[in-house]
């Protein structure tokens, strides 16, 4: 779907708290890992080598951003994603990011030639 121009200053809001979201690298690296599937956040804390504070903390936001869903079992909660949206999103940025990187190391080894 299109976006409308010009872009409604709502949506706009809404655009940009979504891209604050996905700002954060650990939230980026949190996502990536539940792309395997659900987990908790003793799973995501020794896959990333993180404090579970700190998972605990990334997971709140992106739960609240509406990425992210909880389901409770017994003591345990486990995290998946609900808005597979967020991947394309991913995708665009990063196949940007590593055109990027590669023009970068392009020019590096030119001058180091």
């Amino acid at each position: 779907m299109p976006l409308p121009h010009p872009v409604p200053a709502d949506l706009a809001e809404l655009i940009a708290r979504r891209f604050r979201v996905l700002a954060e690298p650990m939230r980026i690296r949190l996502l990536d890992r539940l792309r395997e599937g659900e987990a908790t956040v003793g799973d995501l804390s020794d896959a990333l080598a993180a404090s579970q504070q700190n998972v605990s903390k990334h997971l709140a936001v992106l739960a609240d951003a509406g990425m992210l869903g909880r389901r409770k079992d017994g003591n345990r909660v486990y995290y998946r994603i609900v808005d597979e949206s967020v991947f394309a999103l991913c995708e665009q940025v990063c196949g940007a990011a590593q055109q990027q990187l590669r023009a970068l190391q392009d020019l590096v080894e030119g001058v180091t030639a």
